[in-house]
């Protein structure tokens, strides 16, 4: 699941979901949505960027 994902390399980042949404200027648990909706590919770029990670890793099962 693409939030588990997220969440995982947030963890091992040392930065809260949290944190994400509110310096990214997403509604809160808006990330945590992703497991049932898909993000726009935009809004998984930002994320993705911000952990600095490519988007295929977040994608990973």
């Amino acid at each position: 699941m693409l939030y588990d994902k997220i969440k995982e390399v947030a963890k091992a980042r040392k930065v809260s979901i949290y944190r994400i949404e509110r310096d990214l200027d997403f509604s809160n648990g808006s990330l945590r949505k992703w497991n049932d909706s898909t993000p726009s590919v935009t809004s998984l770029k930002k994320v993705a960027d911000y952990l600095d990670v490519p988007i295929e890793e977040l994608l990973e099962d």
